[in-house]
């Protein structure tokens, strides 16, 4: 895999690297990196010349089909360790046996303390059941990684990759000897876990958020529903405002016409009941009018004729 991808993702992105020197060549060792992106994963084994190991959720193991079968194929290639994530504290129980037994072989282990990647590219509170936990179980040495810019080559939504450099910056060892057999010391494994987010605050440059990236998540998740929600309510607010509008404009025309309707109404009563003499020609019936015509051209006719019988 580091043929396949790390060859060309090298020379892709050209990524620059700060202190590869603290890296050991042999023995155990724990890479508590900051996590931005999905890449982060692919970016720091292909810098180094040493395998490391990660955890990653069983899905990706265990999903059906063409597509199940190759990405089971590609963690598997990439070293990942499938966790089982089901039950209260399975993730956390099958991080720490599964980052035991590969320090307990002699390699690289690395974990994210943050324990899922950051919504907003900040660093945030980590976890102390894992990283503590192994460090503390198998005396292997903590070393702090920084992620830089990663989130920003393929942020989520995003399908193809934007070409740029990413950095990784890499700290100097922590020893945490000093705790032997304090592993299950809460405030030990606290104090521990703060030490190494530390770290790798300062080499990150991150800005530091004192509470869990899930609880953040939970959180942007129900503002994005509620905003969504709040704006569902607004259309529908809007369009029954929009009908009730409509209605009253309609009445409003209905009430004219009727008012209309009932003065040409008053009117036409108003004439019929005025005497006959008082009535213009224009007011009058249309039949009487017709009939008065009709009288009026006859005695016109029978004029005309006695005028002709009266000439010699």
């Amino acid at each position: 895999m580091k043929v396949a991808i790390g060859g060309p993702l090298k020379l892709a992105f050209r990524p620059w690297v700060e202190g590869l020197s603290n890296i050991p060549a042999e023995g155990p060792a724990i890479l508590a990196s900051n996590h931005l992106s999905f890449s982060d994963s692919f970016f720091l084994p292909a810098v180094l010349d040493r395998k490391v190991t990660f955890i990653a959720k069983a899905e990706y193991f265990t999903t059906p089909g063409v597509k199940g079968r190759l990405t089971a194929a590609f963690f598997k290639g990439m070293g990942q360790l499938p966790v089982d994530r089901s039950g209260a504290r399975g993730a956390g129980e099958a991080a720490i046996r599964s980052g035991i037994e590969v320090l307990e072989r002699g390699e690289l282990f690395g974990i994210y303390p943050e324990g899922t990647r950051s919504p907003d590219g900040r660093l945030y509170r980590g976890k102390p059941g894992g990283l503590a936990r192994v460090a503390l179980a198998t005396g292997a040495p903590v070393i702090p990684v920084a992620m830089i810019d990663t989130e920003k080559i393929q942020p989520p939504g995003q399908v193809v990759p934007k070409l740029m450099r990413p950095g990784i910056r890499i700290g100097r060892p922590l020893d945490f000897s000093r705790y032997q057999g304090m592993e299950h010391d809460r405030f030990v494994l606290r104090a521990v876990t703060d030490e190494v987010m530390y770290e790798i605050m300062k080499l990150s440059g991150q800005e530091y958020v004192d509470m869990y990236a899930t609880a953040m998540k939970r959180q942007l998740t129900e503002a994005a529903k509620a905003e969504k929600e709040a704006e569902k309510a607004a259309r529908a607010a809007l369009a029954r405002a929009e009908k009730e509008a409509e209605k009253e404009r309609a009445e409003k025309l209905k009430a004219a016409m009727d008012q209309a309707e009932s003065e040409r109404a008053q009117k036409t009563r108003a004439q019929n009941e005025r005497p006959e003499e008082e009535r213009s020609e224009e007011e009058r019936p249309e039949a009487e009018r017709t009939e008065h015509d009709r009288s009026g051209r006859d005695r016109s006719g029978r004029a005309r004729s006695e005028q002709r019988r009266s000439e010699p």
